[in-house]
């Protein structure tokens, strides 16, 4: 499964940035995230609850940052595995560009695949959950952290 897309937030490269790197708001953007914890400067590990059509499933599983060009760019790659329900693994290249004075373009490109039972749900409902996902992420992580510039500049 391959995505891709962009959002524009209301605030600086260098705030975004942060925000891209900081647990808590990446745990509370991510949907279903339960835990999401650094254990060094370039890993995490989390448990995301997902629902993909009729499977629910527990995915438990680590995260690099590699490629790391701060404030400008990374690629985030991880993998989870579900227990019966199968494993998640994948990548994405993030990158951010000033756009004017206080706002920054996020750019991504995302390829991650899918194995065992809930691989067999096929591939229509779960890049469709997938892409649903991925909007909900950057809808609440763009509303965060405007929000968070709203209250600086205010």
């Amino acid at each position: 499964m391959d995505m891709n897309g962009s959002e524009r937030i209301e605030a600086p490269v260098q705030t975004v940035w942060q925000a891209l790197n900081d647990p808590d708001i990446l745990r509370q953007c991510i949907p279903g995230c339960e835990t999401l914890e650094k254990t060094s400067d370039t890993e995490m590990t989390a448990t995301v609850a997902l629902k993909v059509g009729p499977v629910k499933a527990r995915f438990q599983g680590t995260v690099q940052l590699l490629n790391l060009n701060p404030p400008h760019s990374y690629t985030i790659s991880g993998e989870g595995k579900g227990g019966m329900v199968g494993f998640a693994k994948g990548g994405a290249d993030v990158a951010l560009a000033e756009d004017g004075p206080d706002a920054t373009l996020l750019t991504y490109v995302v390829k991650a695949e899918v194995g065992g039972k809930i691989a067999q749900l096929g591939s229509r409902l779960i890049d469709s959950t997938a892409k649903k996902l991925a909007a909900q992420f950057f809808a609440d992580f763009t509303q965060k952290v405007a929000r968070a510039q709203e209250a600086v500049a205010g």
